[in-house]
């Protein structure tokens, strides 16, 4: 080990020995995981560099004058960890320590006398010579490290502002550490949340696409997060009907995933089944705006359909919700069912909505998506919008997943290299033949 006036000896001709010890001591301290293992490093190499007889810790974190908290001395038995057990610390009045560290000024005492009532004497009797360096936060000493040495030789006063510069410099590094465990437990935690939320919302969806004589149909459902405010559901209805529901909660992650849950629970526990499209988003409006949305500013768009195969007919309604496209498989006309169009649940209490009712013949394919998907940039931040689900549809696909394939291919080749910043979720629904189904 390099001898410590080496170390400290600031001549040209003692670089290399300096820049060796210094490699040396970074070294360690970049392999230590926490703070604790931290300070044990710093403590035993910068001993090692400027030998000491004693050194504590002492801290007004939380505290006024003339108190302070002692949180580490090098003749405990067993350490304690001050950002684990802080409660096991020592708190103390007055005296030596408490002028020190309350003065906020690096202090040298060559010749050390303690009254017999001094708080410091349980740490410092016996000691000679004393070196206090306080330890800088917003401008203020909120700790100080004291080192001390029980013989008369006093410290090299031109190696304390190098012991300054390490220390706080040393100390500022803990404290970066400690913030960044802060932060790890916190997003560990949030994440964990963020999981157990995911699961329930990923819970409430369909577990599986509904069979309905007469009609084939296809999901995808992607979170931009890991839970989201994207919401699809099947309501199997009588006669062969099937009711399709898309809806898209305002914001991101858990606040509107929660929203999205909130919506199901109205949903599905109404009394009676959702047979008509306007009647069902007016009941849906008027609990979401009553109990829910109004404090918060909080919407939800959504488009409802009832699919009949029997009757050859599709009727809808839609609260701000972006249009599901419809293709008609004789002549390939394409139109966009955007004829119902009302506010977004959870705006206006008392808002009534309204319904139509379109031709649904074999072959006939529906679209519906949220705003992550029509929404979604390129590398060069051009949108993708909904023409290229236009020309997809042109294509009379056999089957609800080929279509749904062929407009995911079509978005993924469009949003290469870019992550999605929005949930997206597709629901395709193709008219069949009962026997071919």
């Amino acid at each position: 080990m390099t001898e410590a006036p080496d170390f400290f000896d600031t001549e040209p001709r003692n670089w290399r020995t300096r820049l060796t010890v210094s490699v040396e001591v970074m070294r360690e301290l970049s392999r230590a995981q926490d703070p604790q293992e931290m300070y044990t490093v710093f403590t035993r190499r910068i001993t090692q560099l400027f030998p000491v007889s004693r050194h504590l810790t002492i801290s007004r974190r939380g505290l006024r004058y003339p108190d302070y908290r002692v949180a580490r001395f090098s003749l405990w038995k067993e350490p304690i960890n001050p950002w684990k057990e802080a409660h096991r610390l020592p708190v103390h009045s007055g005296g030596l320590l408490a002028e020190l560290l309350y003065n906020d000024q690096p202090r040298i005492i060559d010749n050390l006398h303690l009254a017999v009532d001094d708080p410091a004497i349980h740490y410092l009797a016996g000691q000679r010579t004393l070196v206090a360096i306080p330890h800088y936060e917003s401008g203020t000493a909120q700790t100080m490290v004291v080192v001390t040495r029980d013989d008369t030789d006093n410290f090299p006063r031109e190696r304390v502002a190098d012991l300054v510069l390490l220390s706080n410099l040393f100390a500022r590094a803990t404290q970066t550490v400690v913030l960044a465990q802060a932060v790890k437990e916190a997003f560990d935690g949030l994440d964990y949340e963020l999981r157990s939320i995911a699961e329930i919302q990923r819970s409430l969806l369909p577990a599986s696409q509904p069979r309905v004589p007469g009609l084939d149909v296809a999901v995808y459902y992607q979170t931009a997060k890991r839970a989201g405010g994207d919401y699809y559901d099947f309501f199997p209805l009588s006669n062969d009907r099937l009711g399709v529901l898309i809806a898209d909660a305002s914001g991101h992650g858990a606040p509107a995933a929660v929203l999205m849950a909130v919506v199901h629970t109205i949903a599905h526990t109404r009394a009676e089944p959702p047979q008509r499209p306007a009647e069902f988003l007016t009941y849906l409006n008027a609990h979401l705006t009553r109990r829910y949305t109004r404090p918060t500013g909080s919407f939800v768009t959504a488009f409802y359909a009832v699919f009949d195969p029997g009757h050859g007919t599709l009727s809808y309604a839609s609260a701000g919700h972006n249009p599901p496209r419809l293709l008609r498989a004789a002549d390939g006309f394409k139109i966009a069912l955007n004829r119902a169009q009302k506010l977004p649940l959870g705006i206006k209490l008392d808002e009534t909505y309204i319904e139509q009712t379109v031709p649904l013949l074999p072959g006939d394919q529906v679209v519906f998506f949220t705003d992550g998907v029509i929404e979604a940039v390129n590398t060069e931040g051009e949108v993708f919008g909904s023409a290229p689900i236009d020309e997809e549809l042109t294509t009379c696909y056999p089957t609800a997943e080929a279509l749904l394939k062929a407009i995911l291919a079509s978005l993924s080749l469009f949003t290469a290299g870019t992550t999605p910043v929005d949930d997206r979720t597709l629901v395709v629904v193709k008219r069949v033949d009962s026997a071919s189904r």
